[in-house]
């Protein structure tokens, strides 16, 4: 399979280069969505094709770099992930197995940079989480997607923020097979407060701890 890894970023350069350098040799498309900030300098200059543009929004910055992933035919599969992210080596390689057994989009789990998170915030994490285990939820940060697919549901739509569950759901409303996996487990920014309102540092900063305390 031919793939393109499509990157969001707004004022990353901190974090840029290390997610870079985690996906390898992949084509990489970096969105630089109303950054100001060296995010695409710095991601230029590591080799990665770098789409500016004035402050769009999430939904938006993915699906502009998924159509210009998709102007090269070849590709077929698009792998999405975020500037705060660090990806594993095995990353593609379980996207493209999940693929050939049948899958049209593949979630896959994330995990918080522990480095970010207070002993507490840790301690919740870990008490709420079974490492290993394929839980289902969708990131933006560990997503894989069939380009004949994701063209027929009529991509990312352009929202501020849950884009990622929104176009899953259109897929799996339409009929293609969407495979959880727990195999390529993506580390993300344990920050608390993210580039959007709600998504993942809503979630560390308002509801893991409340979340252990009430399972235990």
């Amino acid at each position: 399979m031919s793939v393109a890894v499509v990157i969001p970023a707004r004022n990353e350069a901190e974090l840029i280069a290390r997610c870079l350098a985690s996906i390898g040799d992949h084509r990489a498309i970096v969105v630089a969505d109303g950054c100001h900030d060296d995010t695409a300098p710095i991601a230029r200059s590591l080799g990665a094709e770098v789409i500016e543009v004035e402050e769009a929004g999430v939904g938006s910055a993915r699906a502009i770099g998924c159509a210009a992933a998709l102007r090269d035919p070849d590709v077929d599969w698009i792998a999405c992930t975020d500037a705060d992210s660090v990806v594993p080596p095995n990353w593609i390689t379980v996207q493209r197995e999940l693929a050939a057994h049948g899958a049209d989009a593949v979630v896959g789990t994330v995990r918080p940079d522990f480095n970010d998170l207070s002993e507490l915030q840790t301690r919740a994490w870990v008490s709420t989480h079974a490492v290993g285990v394929a839980n289902g939820h969708v990131h933006g940060a560990n997503l894989g997607l069939r380009a004949s697919a994701y063209l027929a549901v009529g991509g990312f739509a352009p929202v501020s923020e849950h884009e990622d569950n929104d176009l899953v759901a259109r897929l799996a409303a339409a009929g293609f097979t969407v495979t959880a996996t727990a195999a390529n487990e993506v580390m993300t920014s344990g920050r608390t407060f993210g580039r959007t309102p709600g998504g993942y540092a809503r979630y560390l900063r308002d509801e893991l701890v409340s979340s252990a305390e009430l399972i235990a």
